[in-house]
């Protein structure tokens, strides 16, 4: 403690001492000294917390010149920061004395901090009014580093929740009740003191004022009283009021965004029955919706900005039910311009990307989902004017596109490009808007309007099907699968209703049965993408999404297996019909699990005990087979045939959760076919693209999903199948012990394997129907010869790569648990640095911060201390834990 103290004092002398340092050393020092504070806070020196004294002495700096008092404040900033977060300095502070030393801070000298902070801003606001002269570079940075104090301060994780900072759109500052004078006395009132501050600042530090109002802003409700909470809400919406009139430093890009972040704020944290009864909200409203239009049309600039002024209007309408205040809110004037300013910006924007070569925002995809989903709420209100703009907008571009593509020139028509762009947009939003009905109510007249615009997209999407065998557009494809996601959603649910659309669908698209429209419409793209698009990954993937869902609704599975296009799909899973399934690509073979999962649940709604069925849908597969004995097996051929066939297998395992089929593939599987697969995973050890998809088939063949997994009395299937999974680890694992792996590829060389490997023998043996007693009683070695192969592949694991690798640390914990509860016989005969090792992993696993991997680590420790306690007590000893003494 007194090395401490001592280094403490000498780096506040040295800075003292040496205001005109160079900033990166004054930084490092500062950094020093608040990591030292924080590490000695509540440690006492000579019968006192030396180290709390810290606002004191940073008093002696705030006297002195301009470069002292800016050290003194870079001090509290930084110590500030420090005391709010778990930097690597304090790792060997632990949780709980984390928190304490925080909480401690937060209470004794946060505050007054923020008031000291306030304080010394008013002084310099009032030093430069009074002189009317340009600030200086010291005085820029006293402001800058006084505003990042405040900010800091205001920041603070107030409640030890240590929120996601991702999510800060939504945040809400816990402050405690102590610091109600600081924004409601009028004498110390921090709203007016930022807002001057930013109307007299320049751009690079009035974003810090305009960064510490959108904090003060979401300052928890439940603070104030309801009139203190009008009055403060009152003086916020004045001064963005204020700023909106004059947009007095919005041309600056952060100034910009921060201003974006306010306004979402006064919503995420006010309601809107809140906001109504505002003095100025008639002419606030009206500017935020004239900003927000200006905002979106603008499409180039501060594109991160847009999602908090969407964020802004999607809370507005999402409140209307809820509001019963008699004041006006006039979301129904504003809201209609709010969306033909997104709708028509998107289109707008769409000449220009293409005639440019600009970066197309629609490849962004987390980007456009959001915006969407938030227009999605933003566009049901008014939804009739909606509709309406939806319709005549995609009649004019429709119309165009057919123009251009009646064309001779068509194929390389840029203006083709730009409709195939816009419509692309429009199907989007088409899909978003249909999609909010879940979130919003809904009336009769909607289904109407809804039918209009779904008509059209309908049409389109089979005219651009009748082009794809020759050419056709990724984008527009991944649009129409968006909207035909969202129909479903709303129209193809468990309890689908006969609407008033159906029958005008049935009679335009030209489908017989009116139930069945949206299914019959839907399954046929599904497989025209099937058929055409198979190499767009993209475009793959979120098609078998689409029949993935469809596929889970057990009426619409009902329905589909009716129908003649799924019939066509059963029965034809050939390269001619899909190209996907012989294309070879890493994202075809990857998406083949995902079909036959798809086609396994629907096979099981038509298969009851139909063994025949069975086989004649299995046909492809055996041929599949047969193929690969008669080639040259080390081939590429080869390779590439069990890929895939391991991939469909896996699909339909998924898929089959009910002892009749499951016994049906079982029986196809075993013995014929199982031999090959451990033949493949023996020849191509060091590849895992055979091994990981052989492997993960085995993990779904012995997990007993929905307790599938129930053999005869007189049945060995459960032991024949617990010796087909010990012989294919084993073969994997002597592979994996003899390979040399570089360290930059041993996770998808080998980690991964093992950590399938390890998921795998979890399954069976918790599966509950193999009885592990056989083993040994008829001197069979297929039980011993897995674990004694997974204690080796264990300890070619280093400690530091099993928390590393979330799939992997999650495979070996569950795998020890169920060791230590089903085999703590075995693990009771381990050599001591195989057990060391098992006990250095669950004490490193304890820390997890997964809740999964905690839990596993308590329950395996449990199990091990259960044992011995029994092991002792059947040995006649006991320990008397009063006394200490043996007996």
């Amino acid at each position: 403690m007194q090395q401490r103290v001592d280094i403490r004092n000498y780096v506040l002398n040295y800075l003292a001492t040496r205001p005109n340092l160079q900033p990166f050393v004054i930084q490092a020092l500062i950094s020093l000294l608040v990591k030292i504070t924080k590490l000695c806070w509540i440690d006492m020196y000579e019968q006192e917390y030396v180290f709390q004294n810290i606002l004191q002495d940073v008093k002696e700096f705030l006297g002195g010149s301009v470069e002292h008092c800016v050290i003194g404040v870079q001090i509290l900033s930084q110590l500030t920061v420090e005391m709010n977060q778990q930097s690597e300095a304090a790792c060997n502070l632990t949780f709980p004395k984390h928190l304490r030393i925080t909480s401690l801070y937060r209470d004794k000298m946060l505050y007054d901090i923020f008031i000291l902070a306030c304080t010394l801003l008013s002084q310099a606001k009032d030093n430069v009014c009074k002189n009317l002269t340009c600030l200086d570079e010291a005085q820029q940075g006293l402001f800058t580093h006084l505003l990042e104090l405040a900010r800091n301060c205001l920041c603070y994780d107030f409640v030890g929740a240590t929120a996601d900072e991702s999510s800060d759109d939504i945040a809400t500052v816990q402050i405690p009740p102590n610091w109600r004078p600081a924004f409601l006395d009028s004498e110390s009132d921090s709203l007016k003191l930022f807002f001057d501050l930013y109307h007299m600042l320049p751009p690079h530090l009035s974003s810090l004022a305009l960064s510490c109002l959108a904090q003060i802003t979401s300052i928890r409700r439940s603070i104030f009283s309801n009139p203190e909470r009008i009055k403060f809400l009152t003086k916020l919406v004045k001064g963005a009021t204020d700023i909106l009139k004059t947009s007095h430093g919005l041309s600056d890009p952060e100034n910009y965004h921060e201003f974006c972040r306010l306004l979402a704020r006064l919503k995420s944290n006010y309601q809107l029955s809140e906001l109504v009864i505002v003095e100025n909200y008639p002419e606030a409203i009206q500017l935020i919706a004239k900003f927000t239009v200006q905002s979106l049309q603008m499409w180039q600039s501060a594109p991160n900005s847009i999602h908090y002024l969407l964020s802004l209007w999607q809370r507005l309408i999402a409140s209307l039910p809820y509001v019963k205040s008699p004041e006006p809110h006039f979301l129904e004037t504003y809201t209609p311009e709010v969306t033909k300013a997104f709708i028509t910006s998107k289109l707008d924007a769409v000449p220009v990307i293409v005639r440019e070569g600009l970066e197309d925002p629609v490849d962004d995809t987390d980007v456009v989902q959001q915006q969407l989903e938030q227009f999605s709420t933003i566009g049901r209100c008014e939804y009739d004017k909606t509709c309406a703009l939806l319709v005549q907008l995609f009649d004019q571009t429709a119309n165009r596109y057919q123009e251009i593509l009646s064309s001779p020139s068509a194929a390389n028509h840029i203006d083709l490009q730009i409709c195939e762009g816009q419509l692309t947009w429009l199907v989007y939003i088409i899909g978003a808007s249909i999609g909010g009905r879940i979130a919003t109510p809904s009336f009769d007249d909607h289904d109407v309007l809804e039918c209009d615009i779904i008509i059209r997209v309908l049409q389109l999407m089979t005219l651009t099907d009748s082009r794809l065998p020759q050419c056709g557009c990724e984008k527009l494809e991944l649009a129409f699968m968006y909207f035909l996601a969202h129909v479903r959603k709303i129209y193809i649910t468990e309890h689908m209703q006969k609407l008033k659309m159906f029958p005008r669908l049935s009679e335009i698209l030209g489908v017989s049965d009116d139930d069945m429209t949206m299914l019959t419409v839907t399954s046929r793209k599904i497989i025209t993408n099937l058929k055409y698009l198979g190499n767009s990954e993209p475009v793959l993937r979120k098609t078998l999404a689409l029949l993935n869902d469809l596929t889970l609704i057990c009426s619409s599975v009902r329905k589909l297996i009716k129908l003649d296009e799924i019939q066509f799909m059963l029965n034809n899973r050939t390269r001619e019909h899909f190209s996907f399934l012989g294309s070879g690509t890493v994202a075809a073979t990857r998406c083949r699990s995902m079909f036959y999962t798809c086609l396994g649940r629907l096979l099981m709604m038509d298969l009851g005990e139909d063994v025949e069925r069975f086989n004649t849908f299995m046909m492809p597969l055996t041929k599949t087979i047969e193929n690969i004995i008669m080639m040259n097996f080390p081939s590429e051929e080869a390779k590439k045939e069990l890929i895939g066939l391991s991939r469909d297998l896996r699909g339909l395992a998924l898929a089959f959760n009910a002892k009749m089929p499951y016994m049906m593939l079982f029986d196809w599987i075993y013995p014929d076919y199982s031999p090959i697969l451990i033949r493949a995973v023996q020849m191509w050890a060091h590849d895992p693209t055979v091994t990981t998809p052989v492997l993960k088939l085995f993990t779904e063949l012995v997990y007993n999903r929905s307790q599938r997994l129930v053999f005869d009395v007189s049945s060995p299937n459960g032991i024949l199948l617990f010796r087909e999974t010990s012989k294919l680890i084993c073969c994997y694992g002597e592979s994996m012990l003899s390979l040399n792996v570089p360290s930059e590829q041993m996770y998808p060389m080998k980690l991964k394997g093992i950590s399938v490997c390890f998921q795998m023998l979890k399954q069976i043996l918790s599966g509950n129907y193999v009885n592990f007693g056989v083993f040994k009683l008829y001197g069979d070695n297929a039980l011993d010869n897995v674990l004694n192969m997974t204690a080796k592949l264990i300890l070619t694991i280093p400690h530091e790569d099993i928390l590393v690798y979330p799939k992997l640390s999650l495979s070996y914990y569950t795998l020890i648990q169920c060791l230590a509860q089903d085999h703590i016989s075995y693990l009771s005969t381990l050599e001591p640095p195989l057990f060391l090792y098992i006990l250095e992993s669950i004490s490193q696993g304890l820390n997890a911060l997964e809740t999964v991997i905690c839990s596993s680590c308590c329950q395996t420790l449990d199990h091990i201390v259960t044992y011995i306690f029994k092991q002792l007590q059947l040995n006649g000893e006991y320990y008397c834990f009063n006394c200490n003494l043996s007996k």
